[in-house]
């Protein structure tokens, strides 16, 4: 059989109010790189037939910023929700740049559409695909991923029925003592049958203390229906946290760059003290590095087998060459030739290059201290 086609919208309109910025929220960093892209880089995982972002506030600067940044390598469209009038109404504009003009077309019956918030940095693309796989399995109009939680104070909480399906999602502000007791919640991230999305968003309505369209409303307007819905329980709820403040973002940058340097070591790179050292998403790091503790990488620096960097030493957008030395040093866009030694103390400004065997620092004798500029040689 044909696997349906996978369209991704990615809802990321929110203005962030919370994280007290002029930036737009999606384009705050974690790793190096904007949040939206930790999203995008997970969904090209999933190899899509279409990624679609919702942008509202700071429109024109989050594409921009995105597409200068390659979007994960995908071909994402932008679509922009002039007004800011929910969730609900947030995706009925996403669906507006899939590329079949009919979206009720019972041609596109088998195909599916996930639903992802602009702010869940977390998320693994091994959690969005069992989540894609149990919609296909079950064959429901709509699966919605959810998390057990000791806390679930501003959440939405999913509400089952005696058979244990899913019957509708309440929002906090709406519900009932009885529901606010209940430990299941919704995370804002859904797999639909495409065919069912649009009629079922149609029916939304405002009347809510809001007066928003809610996206969480699909969810019983299509069991009321007769259509079934089910849930995928996420092991770790720590993966579908979303970022709303800075307290937060500081969380999620800590996961990420935990889970950054579990990859590197599994790749045969040596962290001598792991949660004091700090490799931007964008690095790259051969096998045998070893980094010592005060290390910090960022930008597209790039370091060869063999290297030693750190202590204390900060590179940004560096090239380091194999089995060099570089320890208490600052360096922005600096070239290190291999077997080179650099520091302590020392500072390469950009366009610096340190040829290979050679030393540069404040301790060395001139006959060994060779550092020029690209293109200008001096001692």
């Amino acid at each position: 059989m044909t696997t349906p086609p996978l369209t991704c919208v990615v809802l990321a309109a929110g203005q962030g109010t919370r994280m007290r910025s002029l930036r737009p929220k999606p384009l705050h960093r974690l790793c190096g790189r904007a949040m939206l892209l930790h999203i995008l880089d997970r969904l090209a995982e999933l190899v899509p037939a279409q990624v679609v972002v919702v942008v509202g506030h700071g429109a024109e600067w989050v594409t921009k910023e995105l597409v200068d940044d390659g979007c994960g390598g995908l071909r994402v469209d932008f679509v922009d929700q002039l007004v800011p009038r929910g969730t609900g109404d947030a995706l009925m504009v996403g669906l507006t740049a899939l590329a079949d003009d009919d979206l009720d077309d019972p041609s596109v019956e088998g195909a599916e559409v996930l639903v992802v918030p602009g702010d869940a940095p977390l998320l693994r693309a091994s959690t969005l695909q069992r989540l894609v796989e149990t919609h296909r399995r079950t064959g429901a109009a709509a699966t919605l991923l959810s998390a057990r939680v000791p806390d679930a104070r501003g959440y939405g909480r999913v509400v089952r029925g005696r058979d244990e399906r899913v019957v509708r999602i309440v929002e906090e502000i709406e519900a009932s003592p009885d529901e606010r007791l209940i430990d299941e919640v919704a995370t804002s991230v859904y797999c639909f049958r495409r065919s069912l999305l649009a009629p079922a968003l149609r029916r939304l309505s405002p009347e809510n203390r809001k007066g928003e369209y809610y996206l969480t409303d699909v969810i019983a307007v299509l069991s009321g229906a007769g259509y079934p819905v089910t849930s995928l329980v996420v092991d770790d709820p720590l993966e579908v946290a979303g970022v709303n403040d800075r307290a937060q973002l500081a969380v999620a940058e800590a996961e990420l760059r935990r889970r950054t340097n579990l990859g590197w070591m599994a790749m045969g790179v040596t962290l001598v003290d792991p949660e004091r050292t700090y490799i931007d998403a964008s690095v790259g790091l051969a096998p045998d590095v070893t980094l010592f503790p005060g290390t910090l990488l960022q930008g597209a620096t790039v370091v060869a087998e063999g290297a030693e960097i750190g202590p204390d030493s900060h590179l940004v957008d560096c090239l380091v060459g194999a089995g060099a030395r570089v320890a208490h040093t600052v360096a922005v866009d600096a070239e290190i030739g291999p077997g080179a030694e650099v520091g302590p103390f020392a500072h390469l400004p950009s366009g610096t290059v340190v040829p290979a065997g050679q030393a540069a620092g404040p301790f060395y004798t001139p006959a060994r201290r060779w550092a020029h500029r690209r293109g200008e040689a001096s001692e």
